[in-house]
């Protein structure tokens, strides 16, 4: 509703809700002047301008004239959700659950709720339940895989998304989803379905992933290939939350492990400190991985690294 619109149905509303209550008063019905349904309808009318403290007083006076009004429970949740206190938000979704458990909308709202409180294996409970009355649902379905995803479950999430071979096929955040469980339970078939992701979306960071998928299965040229392009991408995207450094010292990584007496390596390497990149112990266990002609500018580096560290605690 547009606010506009919204005042003056509010203006309408209340000016029929006083005359509704003198007549009362003069009838001798003052007890019986409002309904449930009409405290909701002001709550609402209020909760559309944004006033969320007047649509608070009035959704709890209709919450309290009839206690199974679920509606008025759902939009109090959805105003404690809004100014984010997501615990109390879940608290009225589950309140309607407990007088109707198949409310699939308060199973969704309950869920969204308690992944913002972090209670992921209480949104799973609400998702489960929300799978088997709506099994149709692509979206729902995606975030249930989501949360199960979050749990370290991958084998259960992958189960899930296979439902919906469509969203997996035309889906971009299914599509990805998917390919992160099987590159979590590394399985080599991560790579196809990294690679089908990236022919049709641009994202550096999904890129740097099939990258190392690909060099955890010995594919050392291609990942060297997909680690450069994301470099190239992460240089020049102002979205991606990927450092350059963490690309630049994988990139380091594959060229001395691929050719042990690489420099150039040892070049990225040092690219990636001066760009930030200050995991000791990742460089530390490059040692076991380089030639011999190589080891004394790996330990230089490191020395390097632990010298800023203890400058800067």
């Amino acid at each position: 509703m547009r606010k506009a619109d919204a005042n003056k149905f509010l203006f309408r509303f209340l000016l029929f809700f006083s005359g509704l209550f003198l007549t009362c008063v003069f009838s001798g019905c003052v007890s019986n002047a409002a309904s449930a349904e009409e405290y909701y309808s002001i709550g609402m009318a209020y909760y559309d301008l944004g006033k969320y403290d007047e649509a608070e007083k009035w959704l709890n006076r209709a919450r309290q004239s009839d206690r199974t009004m679920s509606a008025s429970t759902y939009t109090l949740g959805r105003l404690a959700y809004e100014r984010q206190n997501y615990e109390e938000a879940a608290k009225y979704f589950e309140s309607i659950l407990k007088i109707d458990p198949n409310n699939t909308l308060a199973l969704k709202a309950a869920a969204y709720s308690r992944i913002m409180t972090g209670e992921l294996d209480k949104a799973e409970k609400h998702y489960s339940k929300l799978f088997e009355l709506v099994p149709e649902s692509a979206d729902d379905g995606y975030n249930h895989a989501l949360v199960l995803y979050a749990m370290e479950k991958y084998s259960a999430s992958l189960e899930v998304l296979e439902k919906y071979p469509i969203a997996l096929q035309e889906g971009k955040d299914v599509m990805l989803l998917y390919a992160r469980n099987q590159a979590a339970l590394n399985d080599i078939k991560a790579i196809d379905s990294y690679a089908s992701f990236l022919a049709s979306h641009s994202d550096p960071k999904a890129r740097y992933e099939y990258a190392k998928i690909l060099e955890k299965h010995d594919l050392y040229a291609r990942a060297l290939e997909e680690y450069k392009k994301a470099l190239t991408e992460t240089s020049s995207s102002t979205t991606t939350d990927l450092k350059k450094s963490d690309v630049r010292f994988s990139l380091a990584r594959v060229l001395l492990i691929a050719d042990s007496s690489s420099s150039e390596g040892i070049t990225e390497l040092r690219g990636s400190v001066a760009d930030g990149f200050d995991d000791i112990a990742a460089v530390e266990d490059l040692l076991n991985k380089v030639s011999a002609s190589n080891r004394d500018a790996v330990r230089s580096i490191i020395t390097e690294l632990k010298t800023k560290s203890e400058d800067n605690p």
